[in-house]
């Protein structure tokens, strides 16, 4: 594999065995990476709509698939020591890559201007402080989040290891004292759902908030030592951790009609506490956001400048978050869970049988400008999510791969009559 130029995240390469991390490392940073209140929100609604044993099924089987899809991209990111962006280039070609690119990377800009936005209006509410500090807050937040992102994987990983167990901490006490309040689980257990909401919806929903989350989690586990390491951390990190998130959204939507954690905290008197939560569960998103958006852009530009692109990216998802723009992106980012989660699909459907579950090392390889098979693939899959009435991301990750196939072997198909009509 290759080694590196002017940056040890290898933004443009392959990462080198000498650089790989253990299970521990791996875990954690994906763990705190789907810490993220959005996830919350999506377990409130679930919460409103089901008594509480269906809820839990419907967490087990949603994440149970986002776990199983990010752990097949996991292996195969860490076999290929490449993230997402870059195994683009094989399955859309050199230039036809900058569709990914594009996709992925405003997708996580848009994504840290919500984080941006949220942190600093949630903070002046909880504090009681003046409206005016929201804009300056947003300016102060917006570059802070991305210190840890500017580091790299070392810095990521730093943060991680230091807030994971106090979210833990905060979250377990806090689901303590719902149950306490709620007179105990068999009482919670008898609540009857306000709203109403088909198994399947619940699911789309549980799999479709973080899809784009898990389909750029190669950035982590590509670094991973072995396979396994990458295939038990992603299911530690989307079947556990966004499985507790999507419970504690329940958790507090059915006790105390309100799904975030933060705000179940300061109704729970614990404001000190909420405001640590605050802190810790944006910023290991947020950061782990812009690492994905600097991931994505050196791609783009072909430039191994990855901390450069990590503060261009901060200071346009802070301007962003500025303009209010992020009342808007929600909606749009949903939309993009239907249209993202087919790269995942045509990367599979590439690597497994495309490639025969082989890469080969990017600076031995000339590629084509365009890979119609993998656009053409991509097209058909985000289609068939877009318009699909069932799991729209799922849909979108089967399609994509089943077209990539039928339109490979239909490309073998033509090129032997060409080589047959010119012989």
């Amino acid at each position: 594999m290759t080694h590196p130029t002017t940056d040890s995240d290898y933004p443009l390469s392959e990462v080198p065995a000498g650089a790989r991390k253990g299970l521990f490392s791996t875990s954690i940073m994906l763990f705190s990476f789907t810490f993220f209140t959005a996830t919350m929100f999506a377990g409130g609604k679930i919460g409103m709509a089901f008594d509480f044993k269906t809820l839990i099924w419907a967490a087990i089987i949603g994440n149970l698939l986002l776990g199983a899809y990010a752990a097949v991209l996991g292996l195969i990111a860490c076999r290929s020591g490449l993230n997402s962006v870059l195994m683009g280039r094989f399955c859309f070609g050199e230039a036809g890559s900058k569709l990914s690119d594009v996709l992925l990377g405003f997708t996580q800009i848009g994504w840290y201007a919500w984080g941006t936005a949220t942190v600093a209006i949630v903070l002046v509410k909880i504090l009681g402080l003046s409206e005016s500090l929201i804009m300056p807050l947003m300016v102060l937040f917006g570059f802070a989040f991305c210190i840890t992102a500017f580091i790299g994987y070392k810095g990521l990983d730093i943060l991680s290891r230091i807030s994971v167990p106090a979210m833990l901490a905060l979250l377990l006490c806090s689901l303590w004292i719902a149950t306490d309040d709620i007179g105990g689980l068999s009482a919670l257990m008898a609540i009857e759902p306000t709203q109403s909401m088909t198994l399947s919806v619940a699911i789309t929903m549980v799999f479709g908030t973080f899809v784009s989350g898990a389909t750029q989690a190669t950035n982590w586990t590509r670094f991973a030592r072995t396979g396994r390491i990458a295939v038990i951390a992603s299911m530690v990190g989307f079947f556990l951790g966004n499985g507790l998130m999507i419970v504690a959204g329940a958790y507090g939507a059915i006790v105390y009609q309100q799904p975030d954690v933060v705000e179940v905290l300061v109704l729970q008197g614990l404001s000190i506490a909420a405001v640590v939560m605050l802190f810790l569960n944006l910023w290991t998103t947020q950061d782990n956001t812009i690492y994905n958006f600097a991931a994505a852009g050196c791609n783009l530009l072909r430039t191994e400048r990855r901390k450069t692109v990590t503060v261009a990216g901060a200071g346009i998802g802070t301007l962003l978050a500025i303009g209010g723009m992020y009342e808007l992106l929600i909606p749009f980012l949903i939309l993009l869970g239907s249209i993202i989660p087919p790269i995942g699909g045509v990367i599979m459907a590439d690597y497994c049988y495309g490639h025969k579950g082989k890469y080969p090392l990017l600076a031995d390889v000339r590629l084509p400008a365009f890979n119609w098979v993998g656009l053409g693939a991509y097209g058909i899959g985000a289609l068939c999510a877009y318009f699909s009435p069932w799991v729209a991301p799922l849909v979108g990750i089967a399609v994509a791969a089943l077209a990539y196939i039928v339109l490979f072997e239909t490309k073998k198909v033509f090129t032997a009559r060409d080589v047959v009509v010119r012989a």
